[in-house]
């Protein structure tokens, strides 16, 4: 379907805001019509005035977008403030980050956006011999292998490099069109710079990887309505007839995927449940016959790979905080399973091996810390990390590494490390024009509802007196085992150039301690995570950085939910608050079939099964806003192509919020036609958003205005 243009507001509405705004703080918000709908769930009779907003391409929706766009723009204005603030993000943002090329033939191949350019291009360059990988100029003169502008000429189209032959003459790439999580495959000839056509039609894929043979290649295929298929696709047939090898009987609800073993011998097959449970199949391909189960039905996560011959599993089965454990594929099941790795104090995030040596990624109280062991699981000793970091590693010259380490006041940068004597040299510094010297970051620890301890990482300028009096942005996700981690942020940069305090919450949901704090923050204990978030912003007022008029929120997607959820709780605790791309009707989530991601509700809870209902029902931001109350100032933001998180939510909770506040402080909602849940916005825009928000909040806050 093409997008309908937002229809310009008209020249009564802006001239009856514009005088509005000279006549008080604030304009009032654009009328909003109230039709009402009633919903009876479970026996509870519910009230929607504005169902009719879920509506995404009746005209009368699209008018109503147009007036919101322009009032957001009115509220936010052209302050110098914002000026300032895109000047100084775009000397921030328009840099590159570290890349590190594949090898595909004769050639290094790369997706990056070089300096000044709006979108990303794949590009290559003659791959060097004496070593793997060197330093990439972003200036350099590079071959474009696959330019989106081509695609589509207003920079909201991608690419993405997804896999090579064996043989380095063709690539799979992806193309994404606009923010849609819906993708097209291609296969290129890198010879002869064209697309084969073989071509998988645009829609949700996971792994796309060529066949051993380099025939052709595996790719999962998702469709909302049945749920992923893995298949094989031969070079020159037509792809619809793929043969299916595994996923018959798994429905939306579950994520599908596979890897190949080396040689392409064995496949591993994976079913994801949500985010708290695995199933793992195994399929010898030289002998034939059926998949078969590894561990099916276990309460617990895995990831498998092959390692000398053995499938290794990384899992928290009988270990929350995650171990290594090796299956023989003739007989791979948990009987046999021997320890690589066991469990230990900290969360065991991942590993990786480098020259004979295990690597593995721990976190400590959510900061890295990499400890290397023997291929038997012998410790040998740890690298040296600095305090409140986040460090990846990866192998490079025979006996080095490369280690990638940020925090909040310290942009990416790459050191070079010997792993014989574990020294250290700048390998890449950081291009991000930021001086981390003239700031500090350290911890604090927040108390709960129920009495447990979460940490909180607070950065800001060095010599920051805590008076109580300072603009203060707390950022929070909590949810889907995901580990937000101590990363630099322009944005975060750039509040704190403005003298503001920036924190980071950790909550339960996540998976920074294990499987226990994640199952402690989904479904029925998913309000545990809006008490930690509540508390980590109390804890910002108790020790003296800031107080409730200067204090901003700011979450998206789930943590979209989490910053609704707050503000539905304690109103009285924030000034504003930044909900982007989020997920706010909870009870009637589940019947957003059409652009939703349908296994979230493992996660989120069922309005269909009646106890989860009633979680549900209590934390719903959408039906929790009651009228007549002061709430903080809210910036919404959501796009047409979201197909992750539908966007009538936000929608719908813009009239909501702008309907029944008595605070006269505004409720914007910030609308883009072509973006998506994580696409589709062309670094200039990027540059606007990113802009247009902090000159929202820092405006209410008194850091900006």
């Amino acid at each position: 379907m093409p997008l309908p243009s937002l229809r310009p507001v008209s020249p009564a509405a802006l001239a009856a805001a514009l005088f509005a705004l000279a006549c008080g703080p604030y304009p009032p918000p654009p009328g909003t019509e109230r039709e009402p709908v009633a919903d009876t769930v479970h026996g509870v009779e519910f009230i929607d005035d504005y169902r009719w907003l879920e509506d995404q391409y009746s005209p009368a929706t699209r008018a109503w977008i147009a007036e919101q766009n322009a009032y957001a723009e009115l509220v936010v204005g052209d302050a110098p403030a914002r000026a300032e603030l895109e000047e100084r993000l775009r000397e921030l943002m328009d840099v590159p980050g570290a890349l590190f090329p594949r090898r595909a033939g004769d050639y290094e191949y790369f997706s990056f956006r070089k300096p000044g350019r709006e979108v990303a291009a794949i590009y290559r360059r003659p791959a060097p011999r004496e070593r793997r990988y060197a330093p990439i100029d972003p200036e350099g003169d590079f071959e474009v292998v696959v330019d989106p502008l081509d695609i589509h000429p207003d920079g909201t189209t991608s690419v993405s490099i997804r896999d090579f032959s064996p043989d380095g003459g063709l690539m799979l790439y992806a193309i994404r069109d606009g923010g849609r999580d819906e993708v097209s495959i291609r296969v290129r000839d890198l010879a002869a710079g064209r697309d084969l056509p073989d071509r998988l039609p645009k829609s949700l894929y996971g792994r796309v990887s060529f066949n051993a043979e380099g025939t052709g290649f595996y790719h999962v295929r998702r469709s909302r309505e049945t749920g992923g298929r893995v298949r094989l696709h031969i070079l020159g047939t037509d792809a619809a007839d793929d043969v299916e090898l595994f996923g018959e009987g798994h429905g939306p609800e579950r994520f599908v995927g596979f890897s190949a073993g080396p040689g392409g011998r064995y496949m591993v097959y994976t079913v994801q449940h949500g985010w708290a449970r695995t199933d793992v199949y195994l399929q010898d391909l030289r002998a034939g016959g059926e998949p078969r189960p590894v561990v099916v039905g276990a309460p617990a996560r895995f990831r498998a790979r092959f390692v000398d011959g053995e499938l290794w599993l990384l899992t928290n089965l009988d270990a929350p905080l995650n171990r290594v454990v090796a299956a023989d594929p003739a007989d791979p099941g948990p009987a046999g399973w021997r320890v690589v790795l066991p469990e230990t104090d900290d969360l065991l995030a991942g590993y990786r091996i480098i020259g004979n040596r295990i690597y593995a990624d721990y976190l400590h109280n959510v900061a890295s810390r990499i400890v290397r062991y023997g291929m038997d699981g012998t410790r040998i000793d740890e690298l040296p990390i600095p305090g409140h970091h986040v460090a990846s590693l990866r192998p490079w010259r025979d006996g080095t590494a490369l280690m990638t380490l940020t925090s909040p006041v310290v942009p990416p940068h790459i050191l070079e490390i010997d792993l014989e004597t574990l020294e250290t040299e700048e390998w890449l510094p950081s291009a991000v024009p930021f001086d981390g010297d003239d700031y500090e970051v350290g911890q604090r620890w927040y108390t709960s509802a129920d009495g447990t301890r979460g940490p909180l990482y607070v950065a800001h300028r060095k010599g920051l007196e805590p008076d109580g009096d300072a603009p203060a942005l707390l950022y929070g996700y909590g949810g889907f085992n995901v580990n937000l981690l101590p990363r630099f942020d322009a944005r975060a940069a750039a509040w704190m150039e403005r003298g503001g305090v920036y924190a980071i919450a950790t909550l339960r949901g996540g998976g920074e301690f294990g499987e226990t704090w994640h199952r402690d923050g989904m479904l029925e204990n998913k309000p545990n995570v809006f008490d930690d978030f509540i508390a980590a912003a109390e804890l910002l007022v108790e020790d003296g950085y800031t107080n409730p008029g200067r204090l901003a929120i700011r979450g998206v997607s789930n943590g979209g939910l989490l910053v609704a959820a707050a503000m539905i709780a304690r109103p009285d605790l924030f000034r504003a608050v930044y909900c982007g791309f989020p997920d706010l009707d909870l009870v009637r989530f589940n019947r957003f079939t059409d652009t939703n991601n349908m296994p979230a509700l493992l996660e989120y809870g069922n309005a269909a099964v009646a106890e989860e209902f009633e979680v549900l029902r209590a934390i719903s931001p959408y039906q929790n806003v009651l009228d007549g109350v002061d709430y903080p100032a809210v910036m919404l933001r959501q796009g047409d192509l979201d197909t992750r998180v539908p966007p009538l939510q936000a929608r719908k909770m813009a009239a909501r919020l702008q309907a029944a506040s008595a605070s006269a402080l505004p409720v914007i909602l910030d609308y883009d036609p072509r973006a998506g849940h994580s696409g589709g916005r062309t670094f200039g825009r990027g540059v606007r958003d990113a802009a247009m928000e902090l000159a929202f909040l820092l405006g209410q806050v008194g850091g900006g205005r």
